[in-house]
Order: C-alpha cells, then structure tokens, then sequence
C-alpha cells in the first residue's frame, strides 16, 4: 500500500506543478485529433507474482468535443517477476478507451482491449484500467492508472492475479 501511496503523490504533485507553471498559458482545451508516445512504469498490486512493470506506447486521440475523447492505444509492457516466482510476462495491449475532460485538461480515462502474449505458449489477455492525468496544450501528459489483467488459465504465463499501478509520461503531437 505504501508504493500506491507514493505513485499517487507523486502524480499529484506533478499535476500541482503542471498546472502553476501552465497559468501563463491559454487554459483553453483545443480539438482534433492527437498522437503521442508515452513510458509506462509501475508497481505491480499487492499479491502478484510481478514485482514491476515497464512499456511504451503510442496513443491516437479522437477529441468529439471539449470534454470527451475516444482513444486507441498500442505498445509493448512487461511485467517483472519477483524471484522465484515464474517468468517475466511480456505482451503487446491493444486497447480503446474514453477519455473525460471534466476542468480544463485534466481527465480521467477508462480502458479495455487485450494484450496479445509475447512468448511461446502465452496466450491474450483481457486488460481493463482506468486513471486521471493531465494533458497540457504543449503536448505534455502525465496520468497515474490501474491496469488489470485477466489471463487464459491455460496460458503458460497464467498467474491468478495480475495488475499495476503505473505512471505514464507522454508527449502528444495535433494532427
């Protein structure tokens, strides 16, 4: 629970720096379309065999208005194993999701997709998840998720419980 408690407070204090040092700049929420690349990085949830996880990814933003937005997002994630405990479990998610502006640029996001298991005998996984974050006109966008993981229980990577509390820092580009 500690290790929950530190990724959110340093979420939020970034947020609370972000947003002081975005006051000089429009707070004005722009439309389009966006894409943008991100790192991934978390703790796995108290009883995983994961010690952490690590990805990338790259997300397309469909902004329908100033407060709503569907997103598709790819990348690659591996989840870290503690020792002794099996091996590291690597795939590739691919999720869709909504995003919800409710102040300005700052959003909560729900996601659902599959992560498509890397190693031989591995099989798809569903994957849920949801957070808050904040995206700057800029292009900046910092978010602290959930990510669960419900895998086949004949998958070779099977394990009973899975999920991260991550961090994701991204930088976005309007297309």
């Amino acid at each position: 629970m500690k290790t929950i408690t530190k990724i959110l407070s340093i979420a939020a204090v970034a947020l609370t720096i972000g947003t002081t040092s975005a006051s000089a700049q429009s707070m004005e929420r722009t439309t389009g379309v966006r894409l943008g690349f991100g790192l991934n990085g978390g703790v796995a949830e108290k009883g995983s065999p994961f010690e952490y996880g690590v990805g990338a990814d790259a997300r397309l933003q469909f902004d329908l208005s100033k407060e709503l937005s569907i997103t598709a997002t790819g990348g690659y994630t591996r989840l870290m194993a503690k020792d002794n405990m099996g091996d590291d479990y690597d795939f590739i998610p691919a999720k869709g999701g909504v995003k919800i502006f409710p102040i300005g640029n700052m959003y909560t996001i729900g996601e659902i997709g599959a992560g498509f298991g890397i190693k031989n005998g591995s099989k798809t996984s569903l994957i849920f998840g949801g957070g808050l974050g904040y995206a700057w006109n800029g292009g900046v966008d910092i978010s602290a998720r959930y990510e669960g993981y419900k895998q086949d229980s004949s998958s070779s990577t099977y394990r009973p419980q899975n999920g991260q509390f991550a961090l994701r820092i991204a930088y976005g580009f309007k297309l």
